[in-house]
């Protein structure tokens, strides 16, 4: 068993090493290895279209990220209180949120963001006092959206482990001495769960940047670094998009094991 897990890592992270390799080729081939170089580190620091669609991949993680820890905080305290076959319902809900692939989210959401706004653009055209009405179109909204409701399942199912394992006799204590169910929650429960929260928001985080499946249905006109790096491939692997994979690889690994950091922090402290 050992051998074959072996291999199994050997195949799946030989081909990363391979890309982290070759993006300090000194020549103009990504496959022809032609001395150690930075240079195509810098040359992808200084690309407008590189640097635009990072802006668009950094806002569109840090908004999207923030709204599921919101919204994955508030769900998971509210389902930790509820009992039977509602909370089974719910549980499924999330569970398949996290299963299911990313292109039949994508293909969804689509459809669903399409058929509203169909729906909404007419109605504002009606009611608009004057001038050119707004019209509701694919963009920042529509990626925001999207990948807030696929990662806020992530926070919930990390936030609600750690409320499982929690002292629910501080709780208990704290409503015996008169506080109010918001104080026990900014005074106990939050303090308690914070790290599964950053947790989560770095996870969010991660997934929404590195996400190419969803984003390429519901982007519209806006380019994120998934993207960006796709439409580049098309052309044509250079060190330049070897570069650019190894930076986010780098960013992607320090978000990764600093969220299980946390979460084995909290786990300590409960």
């Amino acid at each position: 068993m050992r051998i074959y897990a072996a291999f199994v890592y050997l195949f799946l992270y030989i081909p990363i090493g391979v890309i982290a390799l070759f993006s300090f080729n000194a020549g103009r081939h990504a496959s022809q290895l032609q001395g150690f170089s930075v240079q195509w580190y810098g040359k992808a620091l200084k690309n407008p279209f590189v640097m635009d669609a990072l802006q668009t991949s950094l806002t569109v993680a840090l908004v999207s990220a923030t709204c599921a820890s919101v919204f994955g905080t508030m769900a998971a305290v509210a389902l930790q209180g509820m009992k039977g076959p509602v909370r089974v319902g719910f549980d499924l809900l999330i569970y398949v949120a996290v299963m299911i692939p990313g292109i039949v989210i994508g293909i969804a959401t689509l459809i669903g963001l399409v058929t509203l706004f169909d729906q909404l653009n007419p109605a504002l055209a009606a009611i608009w006092p004057g001038g050119a009405p707004p019209q509701l179109s694919m963009g920042y909204g529509s990626l925001i959206a999207a990948h807030t409701l696929f990662t806020m399942a992530l926070v919930i199912i990390i936030i609600r482990a750690r409320l499982a394992g929690m002292d629910r006799a501080l709780a208990e204590a704290s409503s015996d001495l008169y506080a109010t169910p918001m104080g026990t929650f900014r005074q106990v429960t939050l303090p308690l769960i914070f790290p599964a929260v950053l947790a989560g928001f770095l996870l969010s985080f991660t997934f929404s940047f590195d996400d190419f499946i969803i984003a390429f249905f519901v982007a519209g006109s806006e380019t994120t670094l998934p993207i960006y790096v796709f439409s580049s491939i098309r052309r044509g692997v250079t060190p330049e998009i070897n570069a650019i994979g190894t930076m986010v690889l780098a960013a992607s690994l320090v978000l990764l094991i600093t969220s299980q950091v946390l979460l084995r922090t909290g786990r300590r402290r409960g």
